[in-house]
């Protein structure tokens, strides 16, 4: 089973959310990471970008497929972690801590209250294994 931080929030789509003095965090879980298997890419919006809750911002690629990534929520893109550039396997090796991907300021806050406790995302993804 794969580790869940009880702090932060999970998307139907595998991405964590971490909310930061009113901003998000955004990052794919452990369990996404270990499906994917080896990262060789991450591709990310730029800051500045304004990005739509539920729709692609990015991709991440590993040696099996290439996977979109889904926004938890909408809002614009204030940070984006360029370590991923050079360093994609952050991924796989520390997906809570080093491969956070974007930091968001939300344009509407109520979207986080959609979002599963870490109980509700362990149910859904102990369903699909």
């Amino acid at each position: 089973m794969s580790k869940l931080p009880q702090e932060l929030k999970y998307s139907e789509e595998h991405e964590w959310v971490k909310t930061e003095d009113g901003n998000v965090r955004i990052g794919i879980t452990d369990f996404a990471q270990s499906e994917l298997g080896d990262i060789v890419f991450v591709e990310l919006p730029e800051v500045g970008d304004e990005i739509e809750a539920n729709e692609p911002f990015g991709s991440v690629e590993s040696v099996k497929t290439v996977s979109e990534l889904y926004a938890p929520v909408s809002g614009k893109v204030i940070e984006v972690n360029e370590d991923l550039d050079d360093s994609p396997e952050y991924v796989n090796e520390s997906p809570y801590e080093k491969a956070w991907m974007i930091v968001v300021e939300p344009a509407d806050s109520s979207e986080l209250d959609k979002l599963m406790s870490p109980s509700e995302y362990s149910s859904m993804i102990n369903e699909e294994e």
